[in-house]
C-alpha cells in the first residue's frame, strides 16, 4: 500500500534514497498503476490518443522525424507523471498535464532523448560493424538473403544488440521522471535510473514479461487493448518510482 506524498514534501525536495525490492512487487507496481488509470481512465486514453496524433506523422517525415520523435518523447513522458503526482495529489488529470514537459526543464528532457538516441545509433554501428560484410553489401546492394544467410546474420547480431540495449534502456527508465520531478540534468538523471534498474533488476525484469503477456492480450482485440495497456505503463512506472526510490515514505 503506497501512502499519498504530502502537499507540502513535492518530490524534488526529497532525497533520492534507492531502495532494492522484491520481485514480487512488480505485480503491485501494475496493480498500484491500475488505480492511477482507474481514476481517470477516459482521460488517460485521450491523453495517449493525442499523443499518437502528434508522434505519428512527426514520424512519418522522412529522416528528421526519427531525430524530433526522441526528442519530443521524453517530454511527452515527463508530462504524463506530471499527470501521476497530480492524481495521487487529488487532482484531476487534464490534458494539459501531456504538455507539462514543456514549461520546466525542457531542455534537460530534450538532453535525455538526444542522449538515449546517440545510444541507440552507437548500438547500431557496433551490430552493423559486428555483422559478415559480405552480407552486408549484399543488403545495401538490395539483394535478397538465403535462409542460411538470414540465419547466420540474425542470431549474434539479435544476442549483441540486446545485450547493448540492455544498459541503454536501463538508464533512460527513469530519466524524464528525474528531469522532471527531481530537477536532474539529463546525465545525472541517467546515472540514477541505471543504478536504480540494476539494484532492482529482478522485478524490472518480472514487469517486463508480466507486460509482454498483457501487450498480447492487448493486440488481440484489434489493438483496442493498447489504449488501455500503454497508459498502464506510464501509470505502472510512476508507481515503481514511488517503490524503488521510497517517495511513499515520505
Amino acid at each position: 500500500n503506497m501512502t499519498e506524498p504530502q502537499r507540502n514534501n513535492p518530490p524534488e525536495s526529497t532525497p533520492l534514497n534507492i531502495r532494492q525490492v522484491p520481485a514480487s512487487h512488480a505485480w503491485a507496481w501494475i496493480v498500484s498503476g491500475f488505480q492511477l488509470f482507474k481514476a481517470y481512465p477516459l482521460m488517460w486514453i485521450v491523453l495517449f490518443v493525442i499523443y499518437l496524433a502528434i508522434a505519428v506523422p512527426v514520424s512519418l517525415v522522412p529522416l528528421l522525424g526519427t531525430v524530433f520523435g526522441a526528442l519530443l518523447a521524453p517530454i511527452f513522458a515527463a508530462g504524463m507523471m506530471m499527470g501521476c503526482l497530480a492524481i495521487r495529489r487529488h487532482q484531476e488529470l487534464e490534458i494539459n498535464h501531456l504538455f507539462a514537459g514543456f514549461k520546466q526543464n525542457t531542455g534537460q528532457l530534450v538532453a535525455v532523448g538526444g542522449l538515449y538516441m546517440m545510444a541507440l545509433l552507437m548500438v547500431s554501428v557496433i551490430v552493423v560493424t559486428s555483422l559478415d560484410q559480405e552480407i552486408v553489401a549484399l543488403i545495401a546492394s538490395g539483394q535478397e538473403l538465403t535462409p542460411e544467410q538470414a540465419g547466420s546474420l540474425l542470431k549474434p547480431s539479435t544476442f549483441i544488440a540486446l545485450l547493448l540495449m540492455l544498459p541503454v534502456l536501463m538508464a533512460y527508465w527513469f530519466a524524464p521522471l528525474l528531469v522532471r520531478l527531481h530537477q536532474l540534468t539529463a546525465v545525472d538523471a541517467m546515472k540514477v535510473s541505471f543504478i536504480a534498474v540494476w539494484r532492482n533488476v529482478l522485478p524490472v525484469l518480472a514487469y517486463i514479461l508480466i507486460f509482454g503477456v498483457l501487450t498480447i492480450l492487448a493486440i488481440i482485440p484489434l489493438f483496442l487493448g493498447l489504449l488501455v495497456v500503454v497508459p498502464l505503463m506510464i501509470t505502472s512506472t510512476y508507481t515503481s518510482y514511488l517503490d524503488i526510490f521510497g517517495i511513499e515514505q515520505n
